[in-house]
């Protein structure tokens, strides 16, 4: 099986309670948890499209990357506006194999054959008007990456 979950803002290092949202979002990362591994077993895949923790580099990410590493599944993470942790992936490889994070892979300018699907990644889109200035930043940036 193929899972995606998303905005897990997990935060194991930093101080930045979730709960601050509401009642429904108290003890978290235990529900988390508990629905996990109810759901998802070694041979499945889960996507985390971005914000899954709130770690502002990768030493403050590592129990977030501990925690998600010892759940059941492959995982495969993107980017997201919060990952403030996100370096080079090569940097990122490098943490993952020093920590012994063998379970969890990058999606980042490349792409994973899962379940005979082909999973990539995009920069999310606005609605704005193609012909806008706004629209126009965007795509210079975005064709620059390339």
């Amino acid at each position: 099986m193929i899972y995606i979950i998303g905005d897990l803002h997990l935060s194991f290092s930093v101080d930045k309670p979730m709960n601050i949202f509401g009642n429904n979002w108290e003890n978290h990362s235990e529900k988390i948890k508990e629905n996990w591994l109810n759901k998802v077993n070694n041979d499945d895949t889960v996507i985390l499209p971005g914000d899954f923790s709130w770690g502002i580099d990768l030493e403050e990410a590592k129990s977030d990357f501990k925690f998600l590493n010892e759940l059941p599944g492959k995982k495969i993470l993107l980017k997201g506006n919060h990952d403030y942790w996100w370096t080079t992936v090569s940097n990122m490889n490098k943490f993952l194999k020093e920590n012994n994070f063998e379970n969890i892979c990058f999606l980042y300018n490349n792409s994973y054959l899962v379940e005979n699907k082909i999973i990539v990644g995009t920069r999310g889109w606005t609605t704005i008007s193609p012909n806008s200035e706004e629209n126009y930043k965007i795509l210079k940036r975005e064709v620059r990456k390339t």
